[in-house]
């Protein structure tokens, strides 16, 4: 992914952080020299100084049989992004995009049905504990978790190397920062609006450092 110095972020707890409340990621792999993609609920995992992620996919689904033939595959996640107009600026210029985004590049492996069930369960309880009933693996029937293991596929991928952008306007003026904060504000879009909120956060954070 193309990082201008402006947009770069290396800070490991803001990576993790942002992966965690977007992980609905996308997988990308290779079959047969075409990329294919599957969209997947997934999990970022620290194990001391290594990063993992967890997930599965449906049985019949090829992707999982190109884990073993693949030296990387690549992951992406996205948060909230917005078109940005240049009539927000003092200066006249170009529109642009702002967005975030952060991929990670590992060696896939398949887990076995003990990993399989350890995952699961960890996906459920982050997702279900808060509810009012909760669905979590001990207390759903045997037959019923016997049966859905029988149709997925688990998978971990050993994290080598993370690139994460922000493109936020860092790169603008203080005044054009705090006047798109406002338009995007204004758009009535939901993207916008979180976009607005994610760049007054990096503003605060900016500041108090």
């Amino acid at each position: 992914m193309y990082i201008p110095k402006f947009y770069k972020v290396t800070d490991p707890d803001e990576i993790r952080e942002f992966v965690q409340h977007h992980s609905f990621g996308t997988l990308v792999t290779t079959r047969k020299g075409r990329p294919i993609a599957t969209h997947l609920p997934l999990q970022f995992v620290q194990e001391e100084e290594q990063y993992w992620v967890t997930g599965h996919m449906a049985y019949g689904n090829p992707q999982w049989r190109t884990f073993e033939d693949a030296d990387e595959v690549l992951v992406m996640f996205q948060g909230p992004h917005a078109y940005i107009s240049s009539s927000w600026y003092e200066q006249e210029n170009v529109p642009t995009w702002n967005y975030q985004a952060v991929h990670l590049y590992g060696k896939a492996t398949v887990l076995d049905e003990e990993e399989l069930k350890q995952d699961l369960a960890r996906l459920l309880q982050t997702y279900e504990k808060h509810r009012d009933h909760p669905v979590l693996w001990e207390t759903l029937a045997p037959s019923t978790l016997q049966k859905e293991l029988k149709g997925i596929v688990g998978f971990k991928i050993e994290v080598t190397e993370i690139q994460a952008a922000y493109k936020m306007s860092q790169n603008r003026n203080e005044a054009d920062y705090g006047n798109i904060i406002a338009q995007l504000q204004h758009e009535g879009s939901p993207d916008a609006a979180q976009m607005a909120e994610e760049m007054k956060k990096r503003r605060k954070s900016c500041t108090s450092d």
